[in-house]
């Protein structure tokens, strides 16, 4: 008789937690008549990233998120949806990290950010009635206002250079990593918002000021949840951008990637939208009190 696998056992509350997380996300997009789609998973091309490596799946590419072909739906007048699906990331293994995790992205045809903003507050606080949520030691008010913070206003407040030498210096991820991130989220949820228009490649840029982009991440307790753009939709300004992040990809010895030629064929028919994804294994961590998110899966890719 083969030993009991008591680890694995041992998950049986945080995934039946976890079970009811999703299921109570499912009904709050359903309640507010957002169309539950599905996309497939293996696609001829994601979107070029520079800080993301796709896996290859015989010559396609496990998808990195599902935006391209939601975005083609809106495209194509689909009206505001949502999707829960797996995504796969090369190499990404740590303790906020997996290879292959779970994401929740929805998109709101004729609104920006600033609306997903508000998605994002309503649909945790549906989760979380009690307006308190408890993590490692710390305690978060989830009752609004929540915090809104620009890049620059939290270089200013935290970082030890500015934002412009942190972008002259190639050393703004870093900057942001070590020195901000660990205080976002630390009261109420913090939305980071307006990033330097090199760092969001696929958001609009602002109207006052186009050395920004209307780009949002949602932290709480100094973990990155969400990221959030208000759409770009100019499909000539989208390539030019597609193969900046393609050198920068090359030149981090990565690719070469291909272009996903069919939504820059379509992104001109795209309403004015904005779309977000949300790590919900992250999520699902934090709402259970979870140190590691290997905690609040079945099988991190060491136990299969």
């Amino acid at each position: 008789m083969v030993d009991q696998n008591w680890a694995l056992m041992r998950k049986q509350a945080k995934l039946s937690e976890r079970a009811r997380i999703i299921q109570t996300v499912r009904a709050f997009f359903i309640g507010r008549d957002f169309l539950e789609i599905e996309t497939p998973s293996r696609i001829p091309a994601n979107v070029p990233e520079a800080q993301i490596e796709p896996i290859e799946s015989s010559g396609w590419w496990l998808q990195t998120s599902p935006e391209v072909a939601m975005k083609r739906l809106l495209a194509a007048g689909f009206p505001n949806m949502f999707q829960v699906c797996r995504v796969w990331r090369h190499g990404e293994r740590g303790r906020y990290h997996l290879p292959e995790f779970t994401l929740l992205e929805w998109y709101r045809a004729n609104a920006d950010y600033r609306d997903l903003m508000i998605d994002c507050t309503e649909c945790i606080q549906d989760l979380v009635p009690s307006g308190r949520l408890a993590w490692q030691g710390h305690n978060l008010n989830l009752e609004e206002p929540w915090e809104i913070l620009t890049v620059c206003e939290a270089f200013d407040r935290y970082a030890s250079i500015s934002l412009s030498e942190s972008l002259s210096r190639n050393c703004f991820d870093d900057i942001l990593v070590e020195e901000i991130e660990p205080f976002l989220g630390s009261q109420t949820p913090t939305f980071l918002i307006d990033y330097p228009l090199r760092y969001a490649a696929l958001a609009r840029t602002k109207k006052d000021d186009p050395q920004f982009a209307e780009r949002f991440e949602l932290y709480m307790f100094g973990v990155e949840i969400a990221n959030a753009f208000s759409e770009l939709t100019d499909a000539d300004e989208q390539k030019t951008r597609f193969e900046q992040e393609q050198t920068l990809q090359k030149l981090a010895g990565k690719g070469p990637f291909p272009k996903p030629e069919k939504f820059l064929s379509e992104l001109g028919n795209m309403p004015h939208a904005a779309g977000i994804a949300l790590g919900l294994d992250r999520l699902v961590m934090l709402m259970t009190d979870s140190r590691d998110i290997a905690e609040v899966v079945a099988f991190p890719p060491e136990e299969l």
